[in-house]
């Protein structure tokens, strides 16, 4: 039987906050007509983050001030724009968050601080928070973990959860721990699998035997399944045990502000989306260089790579948000079926997988002030599984809109380059009249994930020699969201929102654009390349990603 060790009070459960309906575009746009503020002087005093938006004039490095713009707020995200008043004049239903693996580093490290980013804010609930795992804490360690997970963030919320939170230790692969687990549960509940993915599927296996509670939802982790056969078990595994829509496979970077931006920044403009098309654009490329090594998950990153950690996961999602067609609503059916209709149509390109792929994973150097080793020579790394640690592919979403286009996904480790952002490169205009001298660079939109921002590069003409054309850049810098991305990830599994869960469907496509390039890997048709640690990558690939013109190029 579950040995359970608590800690609780008699803490009264405090009223939720309302939040200040949003105002239609339409009206505030109207109101703009008759007074610009300059960016430099502009203040808000709105709670979510403000874009400061300028445009400079860029030549041989330097950059010169053109004129300041309007400035601009992003988009809020889907979640926070649905929940805008809500709860307010009454105090929302308590519920559970019931955390399996709960004493592994995920929870530690990412789960609690994201559940107490949530707590802190305008969107959090009244929670039940329960850990479990196999190891026998006491109540005083896992008291110790919550307490400083939350210390950053403070509130009722905050202390209320913290002050009456319990871990039980429990084989909840058992279905008799199982339903004791849940038996402690108020309210609605979710279950958050901080598991391994095979220990995942027997806990999923033993609550399909079991009488529920109604309105369960499971939280799973990927990597969903290791390829399409596993991926389509997985989901007919799950929806034994819920229906889809309580089913959240979550990825924290469709929680990442950024990536929400896209949204608005496409939808809400009618300058940007008519030319993001064929038509226009000459090539996409989505980057996630990291600086970090394996931070001690060699366990689980040897027997992944890079392809499948990011590109088959991470980078396909954000490909999808950046490409969909746009959804009549912000609601999770709308959202879905979009992203889904882009990876239904996404292949490799040329199908050639060899062509159109390159690994490699690093050797010995440093990042910073950080050395690393070889990764070969790493602990918990098998030398003889050729793992990749940088990863490449190039892909075509072949639609009406988008056919011809090469995607670039590219994501690595120990890089020293820490590029991680989104480049739409646009064609060259038909025809220059003649007459014009100057420099002309390709038109560049440039979507960062981490820092937020937007630049857009430009050719333009004067002052001085009216006939030379210069570049030109507009920026606009997004400041961090209100929540990090595991609490965006959190509250959109409290509030029973799944528009940014993984669908089934969308998951089982993701593993069948990778499966070629997988497969050409395993039969060694494409070789593993080296790197230093440090490095941008190896040489002899072709160049991917480039610097705004506002900064200084090399």
């Amino acid at each position: 039987m579950a040995q359970s060790s608590s800690r609780r009070t008699g803490a009264k459960k405090p009223a939720a906050k309302g939040t200040s309906a949003a105002k239609p575009v339409a009206k505030r746009a109207s109101a703009n007509k008759t007074s610009t503020r300059k960016t430099s002087t502009s203040k808000t005093s709105s709670k979510t983050s403000t874009a400061k938006v300028s445009a400079q004039r860029a030549t041989s490095g330097s950059t010169r001030p053109v004129r300041s713009a309007t400035s601009a707020r992003p988009a809020r995200s889907a979640r926070s724009t649905r929940s805008a008043g809500k709860g307010r004049g009454r105090t929302p239903q308590r519920q559970t968050l019931l955390i399996l693996g709960a004493s592994g580093d995920l929870t530690g490290r990412l789960l609690l601080p994201g559940l107490g980013s949530l707590l802190a804010s305008d969107h959090g609930t009244p929670l039940k928070l329960i850990g479990s795992g196999m190891e026998d804490w006491s109540a005083s360690k896992w008291d110790s973990r919550v307490r400083k997970a939350f210390a950053d963030y403070s509130g009722p919320l905050v202390r209320a959860a913290a002050a009456d939170t319990e871990y039980v230790q429990a084989d909840v692969t058992d279905a008799e721990q199982l339903a004791a687990l849940l038996a402690k549960s108020e309210g609605s509940t979710a279950i958050y699998f901080a598991l391994p993915p095979a220990v995942t599927a027997k806990v999923c296996q033993t609550l399909a035997t079991m009488e529920l509670p109604a309105g369960l939802r499971l939280v799973l982790e990927k990597p969903f399944g290791t390829d399409v056969s596993s991926a389509e078990k997985l989901n007919a595994l799950l929806q034994k045990v819920v229906p889809e829509e309580q089913i959240f496979r979550v990825d924290h970077f469709l929680g990442k502000s950024t990536v929400l931006n896209i949204l608005g920044l496409r939808f809400a403009n009618r300058l940007l989306e008519p030319v993001l098309n064929a038509e226009h654009v000459e090539k996409i490329e989505i980057i996630i260089d990291e600086a970090l090594g394996l931070e001690g998950r060699a366990g689980y990153y040897d027997g992944a790579g890079a392809l499948v950690d990011m590109i088959q996961s991470h980078l396909l999602q954000v490909m999808s948000v950046l490409m969909m067609d746009a959804p009549p609503t912000l609601t999770a059916p709308d959202l879905r079926d979009r992203k889904s209709e882009v990876l239904r149509a996404t292949k490799i390109w040329n199908d050639d997988p060899v062509g159109s792929s390159h690994r490699a994973r690093y050797t010995a150097g440093s990042v910073g002030r950080r050395t690393f080793p070889a990764y070969a020579q790493s602990p918990g790394v098998d030398p003889s599984r050729k793992t990749e640690t940088l990863a490449e592919i190039t892909v075509e979403v072949d639609t009406w809109r988008w056919a011809g286009v090469p995607v670039t996904l590219r994501s690595g480790k120990a890089l020293g380059t820490g590029n991680k952002q989104i480049i739409v490169t646009f064609k060259p205009p038909p025809r220059v009249p003649d007459g014009f001298t100057g420099t002309w660079i390709p038109e560049r939109l440039f979507i960062g994930i981490d820092p937020a921002f937007m630049t857009l590069n430009l050719n333009v003409n004067g002052p001085g020699n009216y006939l030379e054309i210069d570049p030109a850049v507009m920026t606009a810098d997004f400041g961090p969201g209100q929540l990090s991305p595991y609490g965006e990830v959190i509250s959109s599994v409290l509030s029973g929102d799944t528009s940014l869960a993984v669908r089934g469907d969308a998951a089982v496509d993701c593993w069948r654009v990778v499966q070629p390039v997988l497969n050409a890997w395993k039969a060694d048709k494409v070789p593993l390349d080296t790197y230093p640690a440090g490095s941008a990558g190896p040489k002899s690939w072709p160049t991917v990603g480039a610097k705004p013109i506002s900064e200084p190029l090399s």
